[in-house]
């Protein structure tokens, strides 16, 4: 008889001794730990997908390879607990057994085992020094730029990889300047991790990544780089179609920090309040919002100690072309025109964007011919840089064109 989706899975013991399956839950492989499970047990991606409570397309990515990394502690619990691993399996994995009361298997093997591979870390992250944290910020700007101009499915595997060696460092560095440091780059690099997962409309990653940058924002105890990561978060919030809420943590985090950051990033936060309240309808709100970002706004492209944050008087026209935009403002078309003569080239996804609502602009001011040569770069950069979220606004003006023209 088929086993029932809902039927919890019981592998033989003799499973979670063999080589392969060792191997797998030492290095935390749940691609290969999940067709070890099919393979030796049987069970089906629906099986484990319910037993592990994990959506089941995801199962099926991470059987396919193609999934984002799991990094949650939470998510590698429901693992354990849903394939029903022993205590020994548990501590491979890198959990605490369930009954430490009750030794299973070679414990005393195992615990050696995780003390060498802890000393062994502990070894490794000792030799992170200033000169090392400074090539990691080096190699994590250096992404930044490639996102501008590549997109995030370019450099998703250098994306992985980068966030790995911060967080492995970070674990376990003891010095506590050093981890200071690398928790700053880390909240930096997971941040960017979550700007690239909204642009490919994977909300809940960017999600878990914003919470990760929280995390280590707070403890690398600075005010701006936790300001502009929660900050961040909200639009994962007006992707979703909430835009109240995330009015409502904009306005939140611009109180409380305003007063401890930098005007850039005060600029910034202000900025996207008055994009909420534009996606909301208010334009009262929009406006005093987008003024006060005018207020503060510095000279200059961005500032060295906040290189996540670039915005100049062109980027700011931009955003407040986007904003003014839904209210038929008349100075839209020359605000959006303007950053885009101000760009420099580089930020092929912010390009996408400025063309798009150009497109917009001109449709509404009843020019769609006009609108189209903007239109269809926009399409191209976008194709280029991966943005999907960039792809669906174009796809939906371009419908709006063809209608406007007749097609």
């Amino acid at each position: 008889m088929r086993a029932s989706a809902f039927e919890p899975i019981k592998l033989p013991p003799s499973v979670w001794e063999r080589d392969d399956m060792r191997e797998s839950l030492k290095n935390r492989d749940i691609a290969s730990l999940f067709r070890l499970v099919a393979k030796y047990g049987g069970i089906s991606q629906v099986r484990i997908a319910t037993a592990t409570e994990i959506a089941q397309p995801r199962v099926n990515k991470i059987f396919k390879g193609t999934a984002g990394p799991i990094e949650e502690l939470a998510v590698f619990e429901r693992i354990a607990t849903g394939l029903g691993l022993p205590d020994h399996a548990r501590m491979l994995l890198g959990l605490a057994p369930l009954d430490i009361a009750s030794p299973t298997g070679d414990l005393d093997d195992e615990h050696q085992e995780q003390t060498d591979e802890l000393a062994a870390r502990l070894e490794a992250a000792a030799a992170v020094d200033d000169t090392m944290v400074m090539i990691l910020r080096t190699d994590t700007n250096n992404l930044r730029l490639q996102d501008r101009r590549l997109g995030s499915v370019a450099i998703a595997d250098k994306m992985r990889a980068q966030i790995a060696q911060i967080e492995r460092a970070h674990r376990h560095a003891i010095r506590p300047r050093i981890r200071a440091q690398l928790a700053h780059l880390l909240a930096e690099t997971a941040s960017l991790a979550g700007w690239q997962a909204i642009n490919t409309v994977a909300l809940n990653d960017a999600w878990n990544h914003y919470e990760a940058a929280k995390a280590a924002a707070r403890e690398a105890e600075d005010a701006a780089v936790l300001a502009y990561v929660s900050g961040e978060q909200a639009y994962v919030l007006m992707d979703m179609g909430r835009p109240a809420e995330a009015a409502e943590l904009l306005q939140y985090i611009h109180a409380a920090h305003r007063n401890h950051v930098p005007a850039r990033l005060r600029t910034w936060l202000a900025a996207a309040e008055g994009e909420a309240a534009a996606i909301l309808g208010d334009e009262t709100a929009c406006r005093r919002a987008l003024d006060q970002a005018a207020a503060v706004l510095p000279e200059g492209d961005g500032d060295l100690d906040m290189p996540y944050l670039s915005i100049n008087v062109h980027h700011f026209a931009r955003w407040r072309g986007s904003c003014l935009l839904r209210f038929g403002d008349p100075g839209t078309v020359e605000d959006l025109r303007s950053s885009l003569a101000g760009m420099d080239g580089t930020y092929n996804r912010a390009e996408a964007g400025v063309r798009c609502d150009l497109g917009h602009a001109l449709l509404a001011a009843g020019d769609p011919e006009a609108a189209q040569p903007h239109i269809h770069r926009a399409k191209q950069l976008a194709t280029m840089t991966g943005s999907r979220r960039q792809r669906r606004r174009i796809d939906e003006l371009t419908q709006a064109v063809n209608r406007a023209l007749g097609r």
